[in-house]
Order: C-alpha cells, then sequence, then structure tokens
C-alpha cells in the first residue's frame, strides 16, 4: 500500500501575509508569532515553526464536503512556507503527537476511524486503507482538534 500526505497549497494562504491586522482580524484570522520551536504546526509545509517565524492562525474548511462530516477548525500557515509532500512517509508534524485518523469514502462519509499514538501513525493509516471503502483519511491532532493533513491513496487503483 501506498499513501501521500501533501500540505495545503501555499498560493491559497500567501496573500493573508500581506494584510494588516485589522482585515485579518475582519476575516476571523490573527497574526502570531511561534513563541517556541514546538507547537506551532504549519499545515502548508507540514512541520512546526520555529520559534520566532510568522504565522497566520485562521478557520479552515478541511472537509468540505455535502455531507453531516463536513469539518473546520483553526490551522496556522507559515509566512513563505513551501507545500509538502510526503509518498509513504510521515511529515515532521505528526512525530511525538496524538494523531486522529479519519477515513472516508468517495462521498464524504466517514467509514472508520483510528486514534494513533506516537509512532503508530503508519500502522494505523495502513490499516485503515486496507478497506477498499476508504477513499482518503483526514488527520486531526488528537489533542486540540486541529487538522492536520489529508492522506490519500497513491499509485493505486481502488
Amino acid at each position: 500500500m501506498t499513501y501521500r500526505i501533501a500540505g495545503l497549497d501555499q498560493n491559497a494562504f500567501a496573500p493573508l501575509f500581506a494584510l494588516s491586522d485589522d482585515e485579518l482580524t475582519a476575516r476571523n484570522a490573527r497574526r502570531v508569532v511561534a513563541q517556541a520551536d514546538r507547537g506551532f504546526p504549519c499545515r502548508i509545509s507540514l512541520r512546526d515553526a520555529a520559534a520566532k517565524e510568522e504565522l497566520i492562525l485562521l478557520h479552515h474548511t478541511s472537509h468540505d464536503v455535502s455531507t453531516p462530516y463536513r469539518s473546520s477548525y483553526a490551522i496556522f500557515v507559515r509566512k513563505d512556507a513551501e507545500t509538502a509532500e510526503f509518498i509513504d512517509s510521515l511529515p515532521p508534524v505528526f512525530e511525538g503527537r496524538p494523531i486522529a485518523l479519519r477515513g472516508f469514502d468517495s462521498a464524504g462519509m466517514l467509514r472508520d476511524a483510528r486514534l494513533a499514538m506516537p509512532g503508530e501513525a503508519e500502522d494505523r493509516i495502513l490499516g485503515l486503507f486496507a478497506n477498499p471503502d476508504i477513499a482518503y483519511i483526514d488527520a486531526h491532532n488528537a489533542a486540540h482538534g486541529c487538522f492536520a493533513a489529508r492522506v490519500e491513496r497513491h499509485g493505486v487503483q481502488v
């Protein structure tokens, strides 16, 4: 089984960094500076921002489907981040964090879910993808509930 995890498109968020703080507030977003090297996970680069890096904290619809499972929450994006891609490997933002994995079918309906403690994410991802009804997996930080990344099947037809 092969899978792909990609960060969000950097082009969708780059214009936010040119906005004033008042303009960001009007969009329910905030400019923040990372206070530590951990705890500010960028959803574009899929790594934590380093201390003193600039980010935007904003509301993001991660599961934009016409089902009861439509989902949105706050995320961080880093200034000048490049969109990351991981094939058959896990991004740094999964390391050391409990990750909630939600497996959806192609219609956006939840079919199964797993909790992955640190070091277990890949096994749980592969376990979910063993079910041919699972088209993709949305990963969330288990404690805070924020969207971490989408996991897609890669290089295989189901």
